[in-house]
């Protein structure tokens, strides 16, 4: 049997209180690691972690928001649930947009909000407001406690939720009697394998195998649209074989990249209006077929549901959530099932029925559309101008990062350029960012996760100004923890998505989006981080590979173009 016991409780042997339940709960699930923001009410629940802790370390942040955005960075990279706690009212509040990002992304985090008294309630507490109705349309499940005897079993729950079917967040409340109540220390037990993700997977319907296969089989010219979900699966060889065995195109979202390794002759790059151009939108306008695998076919991938055609390009889709399928195209067969699985079996009666093209004609196509691209790219990444031009920083980039590396970038300036342009030869989590709701603020915590999650990469934050603004407290919180990541500023102080949007579609009627310029070197040396200053193009690969050698927290300060002033890979700037 999997599951397993979590021990004893102190009081009297058989029973320990809802506190102690909870750690004794989260241990048995596996977990190490929690990141938080202490309050009153989570005060039972911290002396719990004192008490009995053991293998769990708590990352005190300076903001909910932060836990919640580290604890997704590391499910990312890590394979194993993120878990994030604040105290009630203000802290409830403050974790949410975390929790929302990370359940839209299909990410596992777990977000544990301590509560007023069940007692309190209706009395006009302070911190009180209705959690359970706040979390509610935002997160995959959703619990707040009314009796201690009641943590064990809601937990368990919380864990199947987060890591079966299609992996999202949870939300579980904890108000202050419940911590300090009796549970019976029989009903603490758990099952590790939940504690990882994807678990339990499911395999699609083997009649909708063979009308896939039929259907890709009879495909001229198929392209496959990959998603988030190969790389949540792990479905690496499983795509690489359908692909071949097609000679298909394979595209990438940007939550899709390292599903296949961008030196792959069949690998085209990300597509759609943010880090998609010209020359990959072309691709997909050839295919007669698309099959979306782990992709939810949203506005960002199809340029607005443009490209593929509705109702031109034949579509098939795999997806481990029946819901998106069908959602916005009329589709030929619809796969429900873990993209490995699924993969899999269409990749096992391929091989059965002797499909085996030699994919000649796809390859073709796309080393024509990656040649036109980086020559358009590398015009402006071998510019000596200032300010620098953000496409010469992900050439610096690409010079320099060490190949174990993690790069998380904030949804700004640095996302189009970097899931553009910035290559990856081996598969897997290399590059990720907040693509489900693009809040500002994310990378930095989300960095701090990823080395968590994965302490052998070199993990890289790349960040616009604005959003450093949103979260440069947290350079306190990586100076203590002594994270050796380093974070690069592209500094042009401007909300540039927005001046841009303004530029493109409002007529150049410029609107409260101009800030003052912040010297973020010398911010970050305040806070004990080793920071460079970069504006001459001709410094930044030696910036870069003496930021990314040295054994702390670094930062790099780089003043580059403004969005609205370049040519960024971004078909629209409302999607």
């Amino acid at each position: 049997m999997s599951s397993q016991n979590a021990g004893d409780g102190k009081a009297g042997g058989n029973r320990m209180s809802g506190a102690e339940a909870v750690v004794r709960t989260l241990q048995a699930h596996g977990v190490d690691r929690i990141f938080g923001l202490c309050g009153d009410t989570s005060l039972p629940f911290y002396d719990a972690l004192h008490q009995i802790g053991g293998g769990i370390s708590h990352v005190l942040t300076r903001d909910e928001r932060s836990a919640a955005y580290m604890a997704d960075g590391y499910a990312r990279v890590s394979g194993k649930v993120g878990i994030c706690e604040g105290p009630s009212g203000g802290g409830a509040t403050y974790i949410l947009p975390g929790v929302v990002e990370a359940n839209e992304s299909s990410v596992p985090i777990l977000a544990i909000t301590t509560d007023i008294s069940v007692s309190s309630r209706g009395k006009y507490a302070l911190t009180e407001l209705d959690q359970q109705a706040l979390f509610r349309p935002l997160a995959k499940w959703n619990a707040v406690l009314d009796r201690a005897e009641d943590v064990p079993r809601t937990l368990r729950a919380a864990f199947r939720a987060m890591t079966t079917g299609r992996p999202g967040a949870a939300h579980i409340g904890l108000p202050f009697d419940v911590q300090k109540g009796p549970v019976d220390a029989e009903d603490v037990w758990g099952d590790p394998t939940l504690g990882t993700w994807p678990a339990r997977r499911s395999a699609p319907d083997p009649a909708a195998v063979e009308a896939a296969a039929d259907a890709l089989a009879s495909a001229k010219f198929p392209v496959i649209v990959v998603g988030g979900g190969p790389v949540i699966a792990g479905a690496f060889d499983e795509l690489r074989a359908v692909a071949e065995a097609l000679g298909a195109v394979v595209a990438t979202t940007i939550s899709g990249q390292g599903a296949i390794g961008d030196g792959h002759p069949l690998a085209l790059g990300v597509v759609g209006s943010n880090g998609g151009v010209l020359e990959t939108r072309e691709v997909v306008t050839a295919a007669d077929l698309v099959f979306f695998v782990g992709c939810r076919a949203g506005s960002v991938t199809t340029e607005r549901w443009r490209f593929p055609e509705p109702g031109r390009t034949r579509i098939v889709h795999l997806d481990s959530d029946p819901q998106v399928i069908g959602a916005s195209y009329p589709t030929e067969v619809a796969l429900v099932g873990d993209a490995k699985l699924g993969l899999a079996a269409i990749a096992a009666v391929l091989a059965k029925r002797g499909v085996a093209r030699d994919g000649a004609d796809a390859a073709a196509k796309v080393a024509d559309a990656r040649r036109r691209k980086y020559a358009a790219f590398r015009e402006l990444a071998e510019s000596d101008e200032m300010p620098i031009r953000p496409e010469r920083l992900v050439a610096s980039l690409q010079r320099v990062l060490p190949e174990d590396s993690v790069v998380v970038a904030d949804p700004g300036t640095p996302c189009p350029y970097l899931s553009a342009y910035l290559d990856w030869q081996q598969t897997g989590r290399r590059f990720f960012s907040n693509r489900a709701h693009g809040a500002l603020g994310y990378s930095m915590a989300a960095a701090v996760g990823a080395h968590y999650g994965r302490p052998s990469a070199k993990v890289v934050s790349v960040m616009g100004d604005g959003s450093f603004g949103f979260t440069a407290g947290e350079l306190e919180t990586i100076v203590r923890l002594g994270a050796p990541v380093t974070m690069v500023v592209v500094s042009n102080a401007v909300y540039g998505w927005i001046k841009a949007g303004q530029k493109t579609g409002f007529g150049q009627r410029y609107y409260s989006v101009d800030f003052t310029r912040t010297d973020h070197a010398k911010v970050a040396e305040a806070f004990g981080v080793k920071a460079w200053t970069v504006t001459d193009p001709a410094e930044l690969d030696g910036t870069l590979r003496k930021a990314l050698e040295h054994p702390g927290p670094t930062l790099v300060d780089v003043l580059c173009q403004p969005l609205h002033e370049a040519r960024a890979p971004v078909s629209e700037w409302v999607a």
